[in-house]
């Protein structure tokens, strides 16, 4: 594995993944959404005060921060597909995966400041083609299915997040038995990698979590079901 390249690449990762979108579209439409709602520089607190299409425009963006430097090393590298690479191989890559995350939430363009990662982190996910890719998929139907439930979007993040480990392992138990012995998937580091962000996602959902429990979080759809911008918010600054 080329470090040159790998550092390259975490670099430019980060970089792309700190262009705060919730920010510019908000600004473009006259709000500086760090001032309103939640405070959170995210597709979420933007959809709640411009509308639902500008939260969708939103979140593609971001996930597609996440997925461009991640699937382009893969691809560059010959990883996309591989099931059994060398453990500093995965770790390499896994360093680009997580790179436009860290950028999101800790944007240098904003005072190190930034948005939860949700969406970042789910493009960044997809593109480990396949071992992070099915359990994206399956983290992402867990978001679903809690939302479509309960209506809490911080909520639901955090769930489908904590259930990230879990289908990493699951996926690659499957595969272990799947192919031949002599050349079993490469599992541990993603198992890793996956706890480590799935911790840090939590972490940063700590205040919607709090709020849901007091009683006070605001739910999808009655916020986030609208089209025309909000001029004033009850929703509760995060800490």
């Amino acid at each position: 594995m080329n470090l040159t390249l790998t550092l390259i690449f975490v670099a430019s990762g980060f970089l792309v993944g700190s262009v705060p979108f919730a920010l510019i579209i908000g600004l473009a439409k006259g709000t500086d959404i760090r001032t309103v709602g939640s405070k959170n520089p995210g597709a979420t607190n933007l959809g709640r005060h411009l509308g639902f299409k500008w939260f969708v425009l939103c979140f593609l963006l971001d996930a597609t921060k996440g997925l461009a430097p991640t699937l382009a090393f893969g691809l560059m590298t010959g990883a996309i597909g591989e099931l059994a690479i060398e453990p500093a191989h995965a770790f390499a890559w896994l360093a680009v995966m997580i790179s436009p995350v860290l950028g999101h939430m800790f944007s240098p363009w904003i005072g190190f400041k930034g948005g939860k990662g949700v969406a970042t982190g789910l493009g960044a996910l997809l593109g480990v083609f396949p071992m992070l890719t099915i359990p994206a998929i399956g983290a992402f139907v867990v978001f679903g299915a809690t939302l479509g439930l309960w209506r809490y979007v911080g909520l639901s993040s955090a769930l489908a997040a904590g259930t990230l480990p879990v289908w990493v392992w699951y996926f690659g138990e499957n595969f272990r038995r799947a192919v031949t012995q002599d050349q079993p998937p490469t599992t541990w580091p993603y198992l890793v990698v996956s706890i480590g962000l799935a911790a840090l996602v939590i972490y940063k959902h700590r205040g919607n979590i709090s709020r849901v429990a007091q009683g006070t979080e605001p739910k999808i759809l009655s916020s986030l079901d609208t089209d025309s911008p909000k001029t004033d918010s009850s929703d509760n600054p995060s800490p």
